[in-house]
Formats: structure tokens, C-alpha cells, sequence
């Protein structure tokens, strides 16, 4: 396989978790194009989460003589070594430490991957510190950076499938719930020091980011092998393959703008959640257990602005199917972090 990533030369199977982060961390020609077009340096806030160490990796292998900073807690002890030995820098930081924040290097890029989802309920205060109070943070910190900042779909209310998904021109309506408003907060937030500084930025709203240890595709898979009930009353969804996700996301550096310029971010495919149990069922060669009945709506999105950007994912879902199922019947590690995909009522 070349360095370079090229859908006509995918893996047919990746044999450890190295193998997998190796692939997903290579970049692919427009990408390396786009951040050579994209002066100064880059930090990213928020960089321990599912998709922050890939991102970091993929940073610095597109481009190397850029300067990449990852910023973190650290909660996962061996984190910081490992992504300092690929030539990313880290710092140990508190977001929600004003002065901490402040005295961050300020770097021309910054890529904003913080926030909080899983444990809003109950813990509905901390949700809206970190999603709403900490944008605002680094915002005015990093008023003169340009700022690619991760939001997610759920801010969109149910799209019905007799009709369009979400555009970045549909109203913010989300399912109510702590972390779908707090999320509504963030994206104010950057648009408000948007128009306050001037600052350009764009907004990645991601739906289902998956590799094969975690996602969607996951979730249901392991269910599948596991025997247990697959619920379709969220019936239909749409997924990326993470490299592919952040690719775009480090992309959109060569196209912030203000105010913010808005992008759906996932595959561009609406995906049956039924018939996706069915097919790891038939490569499993298990039985499948549905459970509910599909809903006239999901939480969808359209993706038609990213793709006249960047073109369509490097990734198709056959490929990521493929992954998964050897994946999960190989008995491989999983990050232990469900979608929650099927969850109608915004309580995470």
C-alpha cells in the first residue's frame, strides 16, 4: 500500500489496532494540497477524545513541517508519549481554566474538538460548562486564529424521510434534551466572537464518525454476534469513516469564514439500520433479532455543501461493512463507547 490514501487501494482487512490507526492516518493528496495552503501552524483543543489522536497523526503526516499541538487533559496516561513520538507536541491543559487557556501558544489554526455528550443526564451542569462556557473560552483566546470547530447533527430537529435531510441552511430545532441545546450554545457562542473579532471559522456538524472499534456500524454489528436485539425505531442514519471525517474537518481550514461557515460532515448515503443488522447477520451466519418498528424521521443529515468542497468520502460504507464484520467476529478490541444511536428522546 502507498503513503498516500487512495480509495482504489484499501486494505481488505486490518489486522491490529496499529494497522487500523496507521490507515486512518493517511493522508490522502488533496488533503496534504489543502494545508499546504493554509499558512502558520496548527493546535488542537481537545485532543484526548474517540477522534483526536487520528486527527493529530493525520495533521502532522499531511503536513510535517507544520508545527501540530495537542491540547488535553490527558485523562489516558500513555497519550501524551505516544502522540509526542509521531511528532506531535502536547500540552496539559483545563479548558475550563480561563487563564490556562490564555496562555496557550497561539497558533494560526486551531481545530476544536471539545465537548461532552455521554453523562448529560445528571450531570446536566458540567454539559453546559463544557459545551457552552469553554467555547466561549477559547473563542476570545484564539480571536485572531482561523477556528475549525466539531459540532454534531444533533442540533437539527428529526428530518422525515419522505423528504430532505438537514442542510446547513435548516433551523437549529434540535430533539429537546441538555446536550442537543448545549450544543445550540456552542456553535452561539463561536458565532458570536465570530462577529465580535472578526474571527474566521467553520462548523463541522458530524454525524456518526466510525473506524471499527466504535460507531454505529459497530454497535449494531456486536449486537448481531452477541444475539442481542437490534432496535429500528431509529431506522435509518448516516455514517463516515473517521480519516475521512477528519480529513474534511482539517480541510475546511483553507475555507473558514466569517460568520462561520457552516458543513454537514457524514457519508453522503441514508443507511437502513434493518438492513444493516440483516447483512452482519448473513456474513455472521447468525440469526437476527429486530426489535420496534421504523420511525417516519432520524436524525439525518445532507451533505451536498461538503462534497462540492472536498469531493465525496475516500471511504465508501461496503469497504467499512467489510471492516467491521471481520472486525467483531475476530474478537478485536472496542473503545467500550456506544453510539446511543438509537436514542429518540435527547437524553444522553
Amino acid at each position: 500500500m502507498s503513503e498516500l490514501l487512495d480509495p482504489r487501494d484499501l486494505p481488505a482487512r486490518f489486522e491490529d489496532e496499529a494497522a487500523l490507526e496507521d490507515f486512518m492516518t493517511m493522508p490522502s493528496q488533496p488533503l496534504i494540497d489543502d494545508l499546504a495552503g493554509v499558512d502558520g501552524d496548527i493546535i488542537i483543543l481537545g485532543v484526548g477524545g474517540k477522534m483526536g489522536p487520528t486527527l493529530a497523526r493525520l495533521a502532522k503526516r499531511a503536513a510535517p513541517d507544520k508545527r501540530v499541538v495537542g491540547v488535553a487533559r490527558f485523562s489516558e496516561p500513555d497519550l501524551p508519549a505516544a502522540l509526542e513520538q509521531v511528532g506531535v507536541e502536547t500540552i496539559r491543559c483545563d479548558l475550563l481554566d480561563r487563564e490556562a487557556v490564555a496562555d496557550l501558544p497561539k497558533l494560526a489554526n486551531v481545530v476544536y474538538m471539545a465537548g461532552r455528550k455521554f453523562g448529560s443526564s445528571g450531570g446536566e451542569e458540567l454539559t453546559w460548562a463544557m459545551n457552552v462556557e469553554v467555547p466561549a473560552i477559547v473563542a476570545e483566546a484564539f480571536r485572531d486564529s482561523r477556528i475549525v470547530a466539531f459540532s454534531t447533527g444533533n442540533v437539527y430537529p428529526l428530518s422525515p424521510l419522505s423528504g430532505m435531510p438537514a442542510t446547513e441552511d435548516t433551523p437549529l430545532a434540535p430533539v429537546p434534551g441538555d446536550y442537543a441545546y448545549s450544543c445550540v450554545g456552542r456553535e452561539r457562542m463561536f458565532q458570536y466572537f465570530s462577529g465580535r473579532h472578526g474571527t474566521a471559522g467553520a462548523m463541522i456538524r458530524l454525524n456518526y464518525a466510525i473506524d471499527t472499534r466504535y460507531g454505529v456500524l459497530y454497535d449494531i454489528a456486536s449486537k448481531v454476534w452477541a444475539g442481542q436485539p437490534v432496535d429500528v425505531t431509529m431506522g435509518h442514519v448516516n455514517v463516515i469513516w473517521q480519516g475521512d471525517a477528519n480529513a474534511q474537518a482539517l480541510r475546511a481550514l483553507r475555507h473558514c469564514t466569517s460568520p462561520y461557515l457552516a458543513l454537514n460532515v457524514t457519508g453522503p448515503e441514508t443507511l437502513s439500520v434493518r438492513a444493516l443488522a440483516e447483512t452482519f447477520a448473513r456474513r455472521f451466519d447468525k440469526p437476527v433479532q429486530i426489535t420496534g418498528e421504523e420511525a417516519a424521521d432520524a436524525l439525518l443529515s445532507n451533505t451536498s455543501r461538503a462534497a462540492e468542497l472536498f469531493g465525496y468520502p475516500m471511504v465508501s460504507v461496503n469497504p467499512m461493512i467489510d471492516w467491521v464484520a471481520d472486525w467483531v467476529s475476530q474478537g478485536q478490541a472496542a473503545l467500550g463507547k456506544p453510539t446511543h444511536f438509537e436514542t429518540r428522546d435527547g437524553k444522553y
